[in-house]
């Protein structure tokens, strides 16, 4: 196992950890992000897994899952779910997407003959064997010489209860579970338009599970009162002492003992991200202690060094620059090609960069956000702030409607950060923001504030 020169460790008598190849185990195998659970540091938080199985094996009602960014939820849907019909939503997206993406994943598509502004028409056809028998189940159609043979036919998509009937029937004799990821994508009036479309699938027997970030407990019931007692919200947060766990079972597993300083660090920079301490301890260990595999048989090594924790951090932040500078960029852009209430972005912006953790992780109201502003430029008014917040998440997402950093919720009249990176990133990077630039540029035209 190579050791970096210079680096001293003391060693403790334990078992043998071997990797699934046999031999030694890899850090990478036992730590940092990936797409499948990494079951060698993986705990069920509170039982969470347990929690939302039972939800699932009942079919009583829908399943919301909330939490932050890179908090685990997928994870947790991959220990419990088996073979999902998975949405992934961007911000421009529609119930009307949803719902073709979900057909479209069940080899069935819909082709759009004409829109109006109620109504949607359309032929419905697959791909697949899959998708044809789907279909033939649901519209009676015969069974000729083992092939299916379905005239294609006309629907109305998504817009009433008959249509969705149509959905809901392919969705439940598909046996999958639909889920819909990254809910927080979608605008609010789709939002609420998906809310009451849950209490129609709910009618149907089909059960959605919906995942995302929002801060205000039970939103969807908020947006639709009838979902209450038919939809259960499932909370993936980590506590301090949680992800200290995570970071023993790993380090368990190869052979390491972190000091309790190390641990708490580390928990503390994660900000509640089991993926971000993924992240950090595979920095730490692999690059910066350059422990690339698990402790030789009968051996322990020890991590006790904070300032190798801190260059692991400060590296991980340094990766993260690319990705918050085109956030910037991409912000400043879209307020540059706006001609009113430029002004009020700059300010909003400086006034969000300035609060503390805390705030940005919990939720900063438009009003404290306007109190930072309006002390700064008293031209700008509440009402014109809370409109400007509202188109925030245009400005911040790339050209696939993903990418996006700060959440506002509408309902709570709060910005959220939704990715907890970022509050490493302002920790431990050199940051030069642009919106005191910004300022002094916009302010001067006459509808800055308007």
């Amino acid at each position: 196992m190579p050791l970096r020169a210079g680096k001293i460790f003391g060693l403790y008598r334990v078992g043998h950890a071997v990797g699934r190849y046999g031999g030694a185990m890899k850090v990478h195998e036992v730590f940092g992000i990936k797409p499948s659970i990494s079951e060698l540091s993986y705990i069920d938080r509170g039982s969470l897994d347990k929690e939302f199985r039972k939800l699932v094996d009942r079919q009583q009602t829908h399943i919301a899952i909330r939490g932050a960014s890179k908090a685990g939820k997928s994870w947790l849907r991959q220990r419990v779910l088996d073979d999902p019909i998975i949405v992934q939503c961007r911000l421009s997206y529609t119930t009307l997407d949803i719902y073709r993406d979900a057909l479209a994943r069940l080899d069935i598509s819909i082709e759009l003959e004409n829109t109006t502004t109620n109504s949607f028409k359309g032929v419905a056809s697959a791909s697949g064997e899959a998708g044809w028998k789907l279909l033939a189940k649901v519209t009676g159609s015969a069974e000729i010489s083992g092939e299916h043979q379905l005239e294609r036919r006309a629907i109305s998509v998504g817009k009433d209860a008959g249509d969705l009937d149509f959905i809901a029937s392919l969705v439940r004799l598909s046996g999958r579970t639909l889920v819909i990821e990254d809910f927080h994508y979608l605008p609010t009036e789709e939002q609420r338009k998906f809310a009451f479309d849950l209490k129609t699938l709910w009618d149907y027997k089909t059960f959605v599970v919906v995942v995302g970030v929002w801060i205000s407990e039970n939103m969807l019931i908020t947006l639709n009162p009838d979902l209450s007692d038919r939809i259960e919200e499932i909370a993936v947060t980590w506590q301090p002492s949680e992800l200290k766990q995570v970071f023993a079972k790993g380090c368990l597993n190869l052979g390491l003992r972190p000091s309790d300083a190390v641990s708490e660090e580390l928990a503390s920079i994660s900000y509640e991200s089991v993926g971000l301490l993924q992240k950090l301890a595979l920095r730490l260990i692999d690059d910066e202690l350059d422990i690339s595999e698990s402790a030789p048989d009968g051996e322990e090594i020890r991590i006790d060094s904070l300032s190798a924790a801190h260059d692991a951090a400060m590296h991980v932040a340094e990766q993260l620059n690319q990705l918050y500078q085109a956030f910037a960029k991409r912000v400043c852009d879209g307020i540059r090609t706006r001609k009113n209430a430029t002004g009020i972005y700059a300010h909003a912006m400086a006034a969000i960069m300035a609060a503390d953790d805390t705030a940005l992780a919990s939720g900063l109201s438009a009003k404290e956000i306007h109190a930072f502003a309006h002390e700064k430029q008293p031209r700008i008014q509440l009402g014109n702030l809370k409109l400007a917040l509202s188109k925030f998440p245009e400005l911040q997402v790339d050209q696939d409607g993903r990418g996006l950093v700060l959440a506002y919720d509408a309902l709570d009249e709060k910005i959220s950060v939704v990715d907890r990176q970022l509050l490493l990133y302002r920790k431990f990077a050199t940051i030069k923001w642009p919106w005191e630039e910004l300022i002094e540029e916009v302010s001067k035209e006459q509808s800055a504030f308007e």
